[in-house]
């Protein structure tokens, strides 16, 4: 699949989301779900201000998206994220069947799809949905690096 506009639209919307996470000195990540060109759900990472190991930026835009439609089935959808989802985030988004999983910068320690393994080619789970990865990742690793070169020197 190839990137087109309305994909760049939107992951500069989930970077937007993930520069708020930074602001709450949160993991920079921003997601949002998109129905029929329409955000229906976003999110940014809130594990340590709320608390919950749970609290991905993927999850919370999935759970408001979910409770929008009133449906936990989010047939047609699609995901942008800002980093690569983990093993926990793709489970997720098999159980909503989310058709579309667009993230910007890969994740080296705990990208699940396809940096570290790549759970939505595992022919025996159930749900398969579409990957694009590399939209805006220069952008999202600046933002990464810079918001964990400021925590590092935070600790000196």
């Amino acid at each position: 699949m190839e990137k087109n506009s309305e994909d760049i639209i939107f992951m500069q919307r989930a970077l937007h989301l993930a520069r708020q996470a930074a602001l709450m000195d949160e993991v920079p990540v921003g997601a949002l779900v998109v129905c029929d060109g329409q955000i229906i759900g976003e999110g940014f990472n809130q594990p340590i201000s709320q608390s919950d190991p749970t609290a991905h930026a993927e999850i919370r835009a999935i759970r408001i998206a979910s409770e929008r439609v009133k449906n936990y089935r989010l047939i047609g959808c699609s995901l942008y994220v800002s980093l690569e989802p983990c093993c926990m985030c793709v489970g997720a988004i098999m159980h909503a069947r989310i058709k579309r999983v667009v993230f910007a910068a890969p994740d080296s320690k705990t990208g699940a799809c396809g940096s570290v393994v790549n759970l939505f080619s595992e022919d025996r789970l159930n749900h398969h949905a579409q990957v694009i990865g590399g939209i805006l990742a220069e952008e999202s690793v600046a933002l990464l690096r810079q918001f964990f070169a400021e925590r590092r020197a935070k600790k000196t």
